[in-house]
């Protein structure tokens, strides 16, 4: 399989909110890297496809897009600031 990344990712497990509009949906961050994320949602409810990432126990709060999504999970690239 090829990686198409430009940087490398690490695995993780952490939790994390999704917050857009005025709301804010929790999730699971599953790996992360400079460039982007992937992250599992326990809620199938509808969310734009950019939204802010934050990750307390990181420090991170990135606005980013969405890249892919594959039933609960998603995947997302950050944008730059």
């Amino acid at each position: 399989m090829d990686e198409h990344r430009s940087s490398s990712r690490r695995r993780v497990f952490k939790s994390g909110i999704i917050e857009f509009s005025g709301d804010a949906l929790p999730c699971t961050v599953r790996n992360i890297s400079q460039t982007g994320a992937a992250i599992e949602i326990n809620s199938p409810l509808w969310f734009p496809d950019r939204f802010t990432l934050i990750v307390g126990s990181e420090g991170l709060r990135r606005t980013c897009r969405v890249a892919w999504r594959v039933e609960r999970r998603l995947g997302v690239v950050f944008e730059l600031e």
